[in-house]
Parts: structure tokens; C-alpha cells; sequence
């Protein structure tokens, strides 16, 4: 080892001196011992004969490298990827007249695939300024390497699929725009849906739906260029970046996509599954100035094709008439903001009633925005705005900290809060609630969430585990609008909630309506056989409440028992 050849010299000289020298021989070879058990080779590497004599577990470098221990410099350089070259010549190259300490990660080759290690060390340089050596350590860091880059992959990829994710099609999207304007031409943004997922669900289960969304996402990726982008946005939505193109283009590249769709039937584990795909698209930079007005107008254009049916496709046309409801919705966007900013988001709460006792036994917190003026805007005037430009989350978040807040400050409360559809999609977002959820824990048992049904059971998987982790704390979980999708009562034990709320359009005027008491009561008996609790919303008379509990019905929701308030007495 080099360190022995640099105390070798002093075992020439007197006894005392002789066993100095052992003593030190034996530290030296303690060093070497830890820096073979810790996976550490340590390396001097002299320039002016290009030598680089090798210490410690020397067994960790590529073969190429050991063979005879020493090695020379410009041969570990050529296994070097370029990037770890360069900056290795860039600190041999350097004329600083002081010592540099670098750590830098380089890649090497071998026979069996890239191996990453980390350098730390020093450049010695001579009286010149010239580099005459580096002394240091190397270590291998190939896992933490290659679980950083799964984790810089997760971070810009959708996990199903491959293709990109929301965020890094938009990032993609705005430099084409940009790119366009610059050099004054077109591109495109297209949005394909796959058309009543939710039917394939329910027809198929939740893993074949995944297969179609994979097997999609591969068609319509085969179809485009090379230069194009393409990521999934939504459950069923994948957006498709056109770099350069006309507007005929656009309609070709459209008709292609929806023909690779349709055409051949899809293999999945339950059996051969046919599919179509809707196609909205928006010529740009003309029929948009940013990337969220391109999202936002790409949706629209979609909208109108699902208007005409199933395989079908719209471009993206400027009205006065659209223009003016892009111009509303930004404001509502804005209004939305200062709201949060300025706290005026805030509850209404309404009273959940037992049938039996008709006490009151939990409210739910109804948002309600207070704006400038001092007036009150319910939910369905900006939830909307908020969610097509990717503001409901931030709402989502503000409706569970308001709610945790109160129950910490009202202990005898049981409150009810709703994820919204568009977050309940979001993955990562609803591991963040679960962990403010258990950083609260003292509060679980008091908190009901609410996920509609739709959104629900589109994104199956992710609300399937933050429903389980829900209940481990103590949430119950209920399912709103029941009633109003397409599902099973299996999928819906699958998802192991805890209770149903059924969609008020079937509870109101109930005593006058024969069609609806048939369909709430066989909803209730279903319910009941699953061990599911039911509440009924918009219960507005006490016959229909009547009527709703001779039937089975748990819980009351509506005017007839209390409407949302900002202020009930257990608040003041």
C-alpha cells in the first residue's frame, strides 16, 4: 500500500526510531483494514509517470482497473463515461496554485453494465500550479444512484404508464410554445380520452381498466413522431405534443390516434376489451398564449367532441362567447387565490342527523368563499374554475387543515370533509393527507372523508390504499352521491368504505315519486348487506324522512333538519 511505501524509509533507521516505524506499519495496516470493511479503495495518483497506485478494497473497481494494482491514469479516464471525464480533466487541468478538495460521481464501464462511484479527494499542486497528484478515496454508490434516478424518474413520469406525467408534459409544452413563436411556426396540443372507462371498470374490473390505459398509451405513442410528446393528464387522458405542424395536419394526426384505438380489440387478463378515444386539439401558439390556456382549451375542444358521441374529434375554435368564459373562469382562478391568501375560504356547516334519535351526530363542512364584497359564494360557483386550472388542491389542503384546526379546538365535534374528484386522482397528494391525518392522530375518530363515487372508483388502486390507511388511524370513510355512477356494490366493498350518502336527485320529493322509493330502498338493502351505514341528502320534509327511515336509512341530510351555516351554536 502507499502509505507503507511512504514510511518504508524510516525502518533503515535506530531501534527506537525502527519501532516507531512498526508501531506506525500496524496503523497503517489497521486503516487499510477499515477501508476494506467500509468498501473504500483509496488511490494517489502521481501525473508526471500517470501511475495510480490503488489501497483498500480494491476488489469494488472494475477488473480492468485492479489488474496489478497499479494502473495508469489516462486508461481509468477511457472508462469513464464523458461526463465524469470531463470533470475529472477539468481539476488535472487546473492551475490553481492551492490544494482543491473535489467530490464528484463518475461512471464506469465493465463487462457486466455502468458501476457509479464517488471520488473525494485532493489535487496537490507543485510550485508551477500544475497538478501534481490526487490523493483520495473512491466508493461505489450504484444503488443510491440508480434509486435517485427511479426517484427523478417518478417525479416526471406517470407510474402506470411510463409516459410523462401532467406536470412534465406542461414544462414540455410551454418550451414548444415558446419554441414556436420564436421561430414563427406551428404546433399543436391534442387531448384523448378513452371513452367510458368507467364501463370498462365496471364490466371488467380495475386491473383490465388499467391494461386498456397501458395498452392505449402504446398505440397512441407508436403512432406520432419522433419529435412528438405524448403524457397521460387525467385517469383516462393522455396529451400529445405536436412540435411542427399545420392545421391538417392536426386532423391527420387525430384521425390516427382514434383509428390506432378502435381497430384491434385490446388482450387483458379478463378477456378481449374493445375501446374508442375522443380527440380535442388546439392550434398554437394562435389559439393559445401559454401552456395552461393550451390544457385548458385542448379540454374544451374535447368536451365538444364527446358532445357528438363516442370516436370522435373537435378543433379547438376562438368565440367571443369562449373567450369571454376563459376570461370569468381566470378571474374566479384569481378570486380563488387572494381567497386562500387572505383566509376568506371558509365552512358552512350542516347538521348530519340519526334517524332513530334525530340528534345531531356529525356536520359537514360545506366551503363557501367570502368575497371582497362581504357576499357568499358556494362551492359550485368556483370548485369548477378551481379544478380545471389545477387550483383545487391547494383547496383540498386548506379544507383539511380548517377541519383538523377545529376539531383539536371542539372536542365533542364529529365533522365530515370531501376531497374533491380531481385531487382524489393525485397519488401523491392523498399521501400527504394521510400524513397530516396521522400527525393529528388524537383527532381520527372524529373525522369523516367523503370521495364521490365516480371519482372514487376511476382511480381505484389510489383510493383503495387511502381508504385502508384512512381507517387504520380511525376515519370512516363514506362515499358521496352515491347512486349517481356506474358501479357494483363489489367494487364498492372492495373498497372497503364505511358508509354510502345517497345523491339527494333520488331523496328529494321521494313520497311523490314511486321510481325513486324502489331504487333508494333496493340501494338501503344492498347497503345493509355489506354492513355499509347510509345517509340520505336533501331530505327536505319530514314524510320523506319518514318514508327514508321505514326503509333503513341511517343518517338525515337537508333543510328539513338544519341548512349549511357559518356559525352554528357549538362554533360560537
Amino acid at each position: 500500500m502507499w502509505w507503507w511505501t511512504v514510511l518504508n524509509p524510516t525502518l533503515q533507521k535506530k531501534p527506537v526510531e525502527h519501532v516507531d516505524a512498526l508501531r506506525n506499519a500496524r496503523d497503517v495496516e489497521h486503516v487499510q483494514l477499515a477501508l476494506t470493511g467500509a468498501g473504500i479503495v483509496g488511490f494517489n495518483w502521481t501525473l508526471a509517470g500517470d501511475e495510480i497506485v490503488w489501497d483498500g478494497a480494491c476488489e469494488i473497481l472494475p477488473h480492468q482497473v485492479v489488474a496489478g494494482k497499479t494502473h495508469y491514469g489516462r486508461a481509468l479516464l477511457s472508462l469513464m463515461s464523458l461526463e465524469g471525464r470531463n470533470k475529472l480533466s477539468a481539476i488535472l487541468e487546473s492551475r490553481a496554485r492551492e490544494n482543491i478538495s473535489f467530490d464528484i460521481d463518475v461512471e464506469l464501464a465493465t463487462a457486466l453494465g455502468s458501476v457509479w462511484f464517488v471520488m473525494l479527494g485532493v489535487r496537490i499542486a507543485d510550485a508551477d500550479g500544475a497538478t501534481e497528484r490526487l490523493a483520495g478515496v473512491m466508493r461505489e454508490i450504484t444503488e443510491r444512484k440508480r434509486e435517485n434516478q427511479r426517484l427523478t424518474y417518478l417525479a416526471t413520469r406517470d407510474e402506470l404508464t411510463g409516459h410523462l406525467n401532467r406536470n412534465s408534459l406542461r414544462a414540455e409544452l410551454s418550451e414548444a410554445i415558446e419554441s414556436a413563436k420564436h421561430e414563427d411556426r406551428n404546433c399543436a396540443f391534442l387531448v384523448a380520452s378513452i371513452d367510458r372507462l368507467a364501463m370498462i371498470n365496471d364490466s371488467y374490473g380495475f386491473d383490465a381498466a388499467d391494461e386498456v390505459i397501458v395498452a392505449v398509451g402504446e398505440r397512441l405513442s407508436r403512432t406520432l413522431r419522433s419529435t412528438d410528446v405524448i403524457g397521460r393528464t387525467a385517469g383516462n387522458k393522455f396529451g400529445v405534443i405536436l412540435k411542427s405542424c399545420s392545421d391538417r395536419e392536426i386532423t391527420v394526426v387525430a384521425d390516427r390516434l382514434r383509428a390506432a384505438v378502435r381497430d384491434k380489440l385490446i388482450d387483458t387478463r379478463a378477456g378481449k376489451v374493445t375501446a374508442t378515444s375522443s380527440v380535442g386539439a388546439v392550434c398554437l401558439p394562435s389559439g393559445a398564449a401559454t401552456s395552461q390556456e393550451a390544457m385548458l382549451r385542448a379540454e374544451e375542444a374535447l368536451e365538444r367532441a364527446r358532445s357528438h358521441g363516442r370516436d370522435s374529434f373537435h378543433m379547438y375554435q376562438g368565440s367571443p362567447q369562449r373567450e369571454g368564459a376563459r376570461l370569468r373562469l381566470m378571474a374566479v382562478a384569481d378570486e380563488v387565490l387572494a381567497a386562500l391568501k387572505e383566509k376568506r375560504l371558509v365552512f358552512a356547516y350542516q347538521p348530519i342527523i340519526g334517524a332513530r334519535s334525530r340528534k345531531t351526530e356529525a356536520y359537514e363542512c360545506l366551503l363557501r368563499m367570502v368575497r371582497e364584497d362581504g357576499s357568499i359564494a358556494v362551492a359550485s360557483q368556483f370548485i369548477p374554475a378551481a379544478e380545471q386550472l389545477g387550483l383545487v388542491r391547494l383547496v383540498d389542503r386548506h379544507a383539511l387543515e380548517m377541519t383538523v384546526a377545529q376539531l383539536h379546538a371542539h372536542k365533542d365535534v364529529t365533522l365530515s370533509v370531501n376531497v374533491s374528484g380531481t385531487t382524489s386522482c393525485d397519488g401523491a397528494w392523498l399521501q400527504s393527507f394521510v400524513d397530516y391525518v396521522g400527525a393529528n392522530a388524537a383527532i381520527a375518530d372524529r373525522l369523516i372523508v367523503e370521495l364521490t363515487e365516480t371519482a372514487a372508483l376511476n382511480h381505484f388502486e389510489e383510493n383503495a390504499q387511502f381508504v385502508s390507511q384512512l381507517r387504520e388511524m380511525g376515519c370512516r370513510v363514506a362515499i358521496d352521491d352515491f347512486g349517481a355512477g356506474y358501479t357494483s356494490f363489489r367494487n364498492l366493498q372492495m373498497l372497503r368504505v364505511d358508509m354510502v350518502k345517497i345523491d339527494g336527485a333520488y331523496v328529494v320529493g321521494l313520497t311523490n315519486s314511486p321510481e325513486n322509493q324502489t331504487f333508494v330502498r333496493t340501494l338501503v338493502d344492498l347497503a345493509k348487506s355489506f354492513n355499509l351505514k347510509t345517509t340520505a341528502e336533501w331530505v327536505g320534509s319530514e314524510e320523506d324522512a319518514r318514508l327514508l327511515e321505514s326503509f333503513g336509512v341511517d343518517h338525515f341530510q337537508g333543510f328539513h333538519f338544519g341548512k349549511p351555516v357559518l356559525d352554528p351554536d357549538w362554533l360560537k
